[in-house]
């Protein structure tokens, strides 16, 4: 059998104060895998267990994502996370404190 993509979920997090990249990554992949709920792994008579997860997360400086904390987020299946730059960093006026915007993308892949 080979791995085949089944679902693509995206979300976005954010840090509001405070600059932390984890936080960000970890409600961006929330909000990307809550706002599903897949079925396809039982329509194919697998579980939900079988889920092969690849996290791609984007934020400004990829080195301080904690990626065992990001994928602690999965409920479900075994994941990667894979870090990248991208996302937004935004100062606050008096160049005291940082917003981090945060993006996610789940691709699920299972053994078919």
């Amino acid at each position: 059998m080979t791995l085949k993509k089944v679902a693509l979920e995206i979300g976005m997090g954010t840090d509001i104060r405070g600059g932390d990249y984890t936080k960000a990554a970890v409600r961006a992949l929330r909000d990307a895998l809550w706002h599903n709920s897949l079925t396809v792994a039982t329509a194919l008579g697998k579980s939900s267990d079988d889920m092969q997860v690849e996290v791609l997360i984007g934020v400004p400086k990829p080195d301080q994502v904690d990626k065992a904390q990001v994928l602690a987020v999965l409920p479900h299946g075994t994941g990667t996370v894979k870090v990248f730059e991208g996302g937004l960093e935004i100062p606050n006026e008096a160049g005291t404190d940082t917003t981090v915007i945060a993006q996610a993308a789940a691709i699920v892949r299972l053994d078919l």
